[in-house]
């Protein structure tokens, strides 16, 4: 009789183990910012002024409400309270429900985030656009 994992998948880990910080001026928040892989210990030791949400697929849950309210819980944990920039990628119910309802934390966190329905248009086409100074 084996004793090993039955699943092997299961057996993986996907979170972040515990550790020191690591401080970045950009990060793409992986897998569309979906729950599966982020969460506050993503946003406790992936410190960041600029992370990019992806993700417009609502049946998916992407972005995913979990991810964007572990940053919050992540960032309450920093030690320094600097300006994070929240980027989205698409416009989304979840993104907006969530700045709405989330805005007076997010302005004690000194957490901004872009208006993501800017476009450009040029010649016979348009494309969403943003902004991004370092």
């Amino acid at each position: 009789i084996s004793k090993g994992p039955v699943n092997s998948k299961s057996a993986k880990s996907t979170m972040i183990p515990p550790g020191p910080p690591v401080y970045l001026d950009l990060v793409y928040i992986p897998n569309h910012s979906n729950s599966t892989n982020v969460n506050v210990e993503f946003f406790k030791r992936v410190r960041s002024s600029y992370y990019v949400v992806s993700g417009n697929d609502s049946a998916a849950e992407e972005p995913s409400r979990a991810v964007l309210d572990s940053l919050l819980e992540g960032k309450s944990q920093w030690e320094s309270n600097i300006q994070v920039t929240l980027i989205p990628t698409h416009d989304s119910e979840v993104m907006r429900e969530w700045y709405q309802e989330t805005h007076e934390k997010q302005q004690d966190l000194n957490i901004m985030v872009l208006a993501s329905s800017s476009t450009v248009v040029m010649q016979d086409e348009s494309f969403p656009a943003c902004k991004i100074e370092l």
